[in-house]
């Protein structure tokens, strides 16, 4: 299966799109996807999560999703 477009190649305008295109199947794939087409969905997501963050690591953090402690 095709990887996709390399994330660090996107614009952020696109990263943001297939991240959201990505968010709205995951559901379905994880329910009714081939074991190995849950896995590709997966790398898929975490290599375009990666890229925002890596774009952004001083991202603004809601202090309420931190975990107590944190």
């Amino acid at each position: 299966m095709s990887e996709g477009i390399d994330p660090s190649v996107l614009t952020d305008d696109d990263l943001l799109r297939e991240l959201a295109d990505l968010y709205d199947t995951r559901l379905a794939a994880m329910r009714h996807a081939a074991d190995q087409a849950f896995a590709d969905h997966t790398r898929r997501m975490y290599r375009l999560e990666a890229e925002y963050v890596r774009r952004r690591p001083s991202r603004e953090v809601d202090p309420l999703r931190l975990h107590s402690g944190a």
